[in-house]
C-alpha cells in the first residue's frame, strides 16, 4: 500500500539515539520503520498505521532484505535511511582484543551499514519518483581515534568511505548521502566517558557529556532538507571533550 508520507528506516531503534531519531520523525509526520534486533515493549508500543517494528539484525542480508520488502510492501518507498545500529568492544591493545570482538564490530558497524545502505540504495534508484537520503551515523571515532579502540575506530573509517560513495554513487538517481559524527552523547552505553576513559597522554579521566536531543535535531536537519542540498559530514559533540587534544 503506497502512502503520501515520507518514509523513514531507523537501524538500531530498539533505544538510544536511533529510538529517540525514529520518535522525532514520528512526531515530524513520517512514516517509520523502527529496526532493531530485539523489539522490546518500549519499541512495540510505538503503534499506529505510520510505525513499523521490525526485528532485523543487519549483520545478516537476509535480514536487511526482509526488512526493505517490509518497509516497502507496508507504503511503497523509503526516503529516508538513518543508518544507526552499532556496537563497541571494551577498550584494550589490539592483540588483546579476541578476534570474535574484532569480527562482532566490524560486523555490526561497517558491513551491517554496507548491507543496509545497499538495499536501500536499491529500493531509492528503482522508486518512482526515484531519489531518497541516507545518513550514516559515524563517530568522532571516524576521523580521531580514542586509545585502545582499534574495532571501533576501523569501523568507523570504514564508514566514512561508505558515506563518500555513496555520495557519488547517488548522484544520477537523486539520492543523497551524509555523516553525523557524535562525540560523547549522553546514553546508556556512554556511562564510562563520564566516570573515565583512557587519554593519548596515559591518564584515566572523565569527559564531558552532552544530551541527546542535540544528536536528535542535528539528525532530523539533515534528515528533512531537500535531495537538492546535502550535509556531508558534520559533527556534533561536547564543547569541551579532548578531541581536538587527542594524539
Amino acid at each position: 500500500m503506497e502512502s503520501k508520507r515520507r518514509t523513514a528506516v531507523v537501524t538500531g531503534a530498539g533505544r538510544g539515539i536511533g529510538l529517540a531519531v525514529a520518535q522525532r520523525l514520528l512526531e515530524e509526520g513520517w512514516n517509520v520503520a523502527l529496526a532493531a534486533r530485539r523489539i522490546d515493549a518500549e519499541t512495540a508500543g510505538h503503534t499506529g498505521g505510520n510505525v513499523l517494528p521490525v526485528v532485523c539484525d543487519v549483520t545478516s542480508a537476509q535480514d536487511v532484505d526482509r526488512l526493505f520488502a517490509e518497509v516497502t510492501g507496508r507504503w511503497g518507498r523509503v526516503d529516508l535511511l538513518f543508518n544507526n545500529a552499532g556496537i563497541g568492544t571494551p577498550l584494550a591493545p589490539p592483540d588483546e582484543i579476541p578476534v570474535d570482538n574484532w569480527e562482532q564490530v566490524i560486523a555490526t558497524n561497517l558491513m551491517g551499514a554496507i548491507l543496509c545502505a545497499r538495499a536501500a540504495f536499491g529500493v531509492m534508484r528503482r522508486q518512482d519518483p526515484a531519489g531518497g537520503r541516507i545518513i550514516n551515523n559515524g563517530s568522532v571515532a571516524a576521523s580521531v581515534p580514542r586509545p585502545g579502540s582499534g574495532p571501533y575506530t576501523v569501523s568507523k573509517h570504514g564508514i566514512t568511505g561508505l558515506t563518500k560513495s555513496l555520495a557519488l554513487d547517488g548522484r544520477p538517481f537523486g539520492i543523497a548521502c551524509g555523516q553525523i559524527d557524535i562525540g560523547n552523547v549522553r546514553t546508556d552505553m556512554t556511562a564510562a566517558v563520564a566516570v573515565g576513559l583512557p587519554q593519548a597522554d596515559g591518564s584515566l579521566r572523565p569527559e564531558p557529556m552532552f544530551d541527546l536531543p542535540h544528536v536528535v535535531d542535528a539528525v532530523s536537519y539533515m534528515a528533512n532538507l531537500p535531495l537538492s542540498v546535502n550535509v556531508p559530514f558534520v559533527t556534533v559533540m561536547a564543547t569541551n571533550m579532548p578531541l581536538m587534544g587527542r594524539g
